[in-house]
């Protein structure tokens, strides 16, 4: 006997919470299995949201309708706008967050959402009966049948902690891993892979020296991460900055015979971009000291999360390390950092509605399609959501494209290029980042939001009026002089804010125009020819992506193609002719042999000129655009 659900999502991280509330919302009855109730949405390494990047990331899944923005807003101790002296395109909100208060209420929303069931259980099989439902056997021997399954399992597939040569199986601190549904996975013809990660050790902080410590300060008008959040509420604490030293690097060099990285007893790829300590000081020798942020968990905890000394030396090193820095000569270690392993499906087997491409009806989504933070999960996860009611629906996927959204970069990475090593968002990995900006996510995604049901009439509403207001406030400043030029052009020069322009026009101070309108015309007036030059590329890309490739084309039939394209397509199975070119090992060669086949197939000149003039495109690379 069954327990049937329409969507049954397999975990309970940032990446499952968002598709089951994604899935729920669009009116599924949906079921999360998880191996612990009491763990969902954790922060199991650092109790921080956004950051570079990934706090555009986070602006995008609330524009969409997701949670983490709204969540992270009613609990976090201390906000900050990372570049704030830098350029628009490369500034990020991040927040530190109540650790407990964070987990227990994200659970709380998923406890209140209608149409979602939780459910503590462990799957272990994943059955795949004739009509395409799918059947999902649990620890317990219970059977669940759906019409479509999300898997957000996190590092717990085949979990093994590391500390020192000591070794033992979960998928964290003192959790038990999954150990039968990786098997599972491979039986249905997923190739399955491991990565590494890790975290730093945790102390108590009433025995932290903080009198000596540089103190960190929150922003004093903090930026919210939800466009729906009209100001943060709860009182901010102030995090602390201490740095390793000569002492530090000597203890954990003469110990490196005893770090399972280095004895080869931990074999998978860690994050490149997030190194344990022992790496660093191996690979920058030169360096005499490293960064650590002392990040408190909560108001209601002496606990601190020190940020930058990921490590999986052994405890009695670990102590030495510690005692050795400034400020924490005394501090007690109330949870020593490991590292962990753990399995995850290379990522070119899904498509980029994060489906199977193999296994109809299975999606994928978070750390188990390599990924590293929750920011990224979480991303995956609405994403996931959205699809999988959409393939029940018999409608077409939602895909967003590197054009549109940092969702959009990500997951085209991931299923495009595939990743051997926890991957990270960047801003630099976003070709167009100047107009996909946290401050314009509403503006770039909320009509999917309300499009899928998942924003309010009121929300949609608000940012109706929102952009009637942009628009008739460029329109007085265009019309409006001030001497010879317009108010408008006043405001693209360097040193004119909206401010001044407040301050010179009492027409304009009557409007009472909104912060946020304020920002919006002032970030495209002083860049708006960056901004149309972007636009012009991204035109240019989107008729790259609008030549579709058949999932099941037969390249090795292409007179001239390469053999290496050839089998990378065959692989890879681009949904694009712009996907095909982000392909490695698909020159620019086989792209113009495979644009030639297309036309000679086109029955009109439409294509054709679509062809031609994609001929063209190239990223804009000025110093400026760099710089921005």
């Amino acid at each position: 006997m069954y327990i049937n659900y329409d969507v049954i999502v397999v975990g309970g991280g940032h990446a499952g919470c968002e598709a089951a509330l994604a899935s729920a919302r669009m009116g599924m009855q949906t079921a999360m299995l998880t191996m612990n109730l009491d763990t969902i949405a954790q922060m199991s390494c650092n109790p921080a949201i956004g950051g570079l990047a990934k706090g555009q990331l986070v602006r995008e899944v609330d524009a969409l309708g997701g949670e983490m923005g709204k969540v992270i807003d009613a609990t976090g101790i201390q906000f900050r706008l990372l570049n704030a002296s830098k350029g628009h395109a490369v500034r990020s909100p991040r927040a530190q967050a109540d650790k407990r208060l964070y987990q227990l209420t994200m659970k709380r929303r998923l406890e209140e959402q209608a149409n979602i069931s939780l459910r503590q259980d462990c799957v272990e099989e994943i059955i795949i009966h004739d009509n395409g439902i799918l059947g999902l056997i649990g620890k317990s021997g219970t059977r669940y049948r759906s019409k479509a399954v999300i898997i957000t399992t996190g590092t717990f597939l085949n979990g093994l902690i590391h500390i020192g040569n000591s070794q033992s199986k979960g998928g964290r601190s003192s959790e038990p891993s999954a150990e039968k549904l990786s098997g599972s996975l491979q039986n249905l013809g997923f190739k399955i892979d491991r990565l590494k990660t890790g975290t730093p050790p945790r102390l108590n902080g009433s025995r932290i020296n903080y009198d000596i410590l540089q103190a960190q300060d929150g922003d004093e008008n903090p930026t919210v991460f939800s466009f729906s959040t009209k100001k943060i509420l709860r009182p901010q604490i102030k995090c602390y900055i201490t740095h390793t030293n000569n002492i530090t690097h000597e203890i954990i060099k003469s110990n490196l015979d005893r770090s399972p990285i280095f004895t080869g007893q931990i074999k998978a790829v860690g994050p490149r971009y997030c190194p344990s300590i022992e790496d660093k000081i191996t690979r920058f020798p030169d360096k005499d000291h490293h960064q650590i942020f002392l990040e408190p968990e909560g108001h209601d905890t002496t606990e601190v999360y020190c940020n930058g000394i990921s490590t999986s030396i052994p405890f009695d090193v670990q102590e030495a390390m510690i005692h050795s820095i400034r400020g924490l000569e005394n501090a007690d270690i109330t949870r020593y950092g490991y590292a962990i392993e753990y399995d995850y499906v290379p990522p070119t087997q899904i498509k980029p509605s994060l489906e199977a491409k193999d296994v109809e009806n299975i999606f994928l989504a978070g750390q188990i399609n390599g990924t590293s933070g929750y920011e990224e999960a979480a991303a995956q996860g609405i994403m996931a959501g959205i699809n999988a009611v959409l393939k029940i629906r018999g409608c077409e996927p939602f895909i967003l494209d590197r054009s549109e959204a940092y969702i959009g970069v990500l997951i085209d990475d991931l299923v495009t290029k595939g990743t051997q090593e926890p991957y990270r968002m960047f801003t630099s990995r976003a070709e167009y980042r100047l107009v996909l900006r946290h401050d314009n996510a509403d503006r770039r995604l909320m009509r999917y939001g309300y499009q899928y049901g998942l924003i309010s009439s009121d929300q949609w509403g608000g940012l109706l009026e929102k952009e009637k207001n942009i628009s008739e406030t460029r329109e007085y400043l265009e019309r409006k002089k001030n001497g010879e030029d317009s108010l408008l052009k006043l405001l693209r020069r360097p040193n004119i804010s909206f401010n001044d322009l407040l301050e010179v026009d009492s027409d304009l101070r009557a409007r009472s125009i909104s912060v946020l309108v304020q920002e919006q015309v002032e970030i495209e007036a002083k860049y708006e020819g960056y901004i149309n030059r972007q636009k012009q590329q991204i035109e240019k890309f989107k008729k790259m992506e609008k030549l579709s490739l058949p999932s099941h084309f037969h390249y090795d039939s292409i007179q001239g193609l390469r053999k290496e394209a050839q089998q990378k397509l065959a692989r890879f199975r681009p949904v694009s002719l712009g996907q095909a070119s982000r392909i490695s090992g698909v020159s620019p060669a086989d792209i113009s042999i495979l644009m030639v086949y297309l036309m000679s197939k086109s029955k009109g000149n439409t294509q054709s000129a679509v062809i031609n003039n994609s001929l063209s495109f190239k990223p804009v690379t000025t110093s400026l655009s760099r710089r921005l």
